[in-house]
């Protein structure tokens, strides 16, 4: 297991995801328990891209029902539960799909946990056909995020997922 990230300057978005993914998976080798393996992907997640919020959410049982409840994340304090179908994060749960969002106003039913939040990327965890829980990317700038973001962070999502 390493401990170190290194992303060199000056590379492109995708070059510094191309970059990024060996690591995260060194990062997490030899490691099992989930909560520590997603903490270290979001916090080098966070450190390569300087995202304004980034973090996971799962899918937990709470009073009889399934929601989104929050785990590892950076950024400053976040929604803590999630019914499926609400907001960006219930969305990609319901319809098993990456969405992005240029603009959170514009995006009936934005859950608006932080005014700052301009721009999202929602990324689904999903294991044997069904989501266990969501990536969840804001940005201050709106559309902040693209296909090459979707494209590499459903690959973070997949090796996520073969640890849940």
């Amino acid at each position: 297991m390493s401990e170190n990230i290194t992303i060199m300057q000056g590379l492109s978005k995708g070059e510094k995801y191309v970059a990024l993914i060996p690591q995260l998976i060194a990062l997490t080798e030899g490691e099992d328990d989930l909560i520590a393996n997603a903490g270290n992907i979001i916090a080098a997640l966070k450190e390569t891209f300087s995202f304004f919020w980034i973090g996971v959410y799962f899918v937990k049982e709470k009073k009889g029902k399934q929601v989104l409840l929050l785990g590892p994340f950076q950024g400053p304090p976040a929604c803590v539960q999630i019914e499926k179908g609400r907001g960006v994060c219930g969305s990609a749960w319901d319809t098993k799909q990456s969405i992005i969002v240029d603009d959170v106003d514009q995006f009936p039913g934005h859950i608006a946990c932080s005014v700052f939040s301009k721009s999202e990327i929602v990324v689904p965890l999903i294991k044997n056909n069904i989501v266990c829980g969501v990536i969840d990317v804001d940005s201050k700038l709106l559309s902040d995020f693209d296909d090459i973001d979707r494209k590499y962070l459903e690959e973070i999502a997949l090796l996520i997922s073969k640890m849940i």
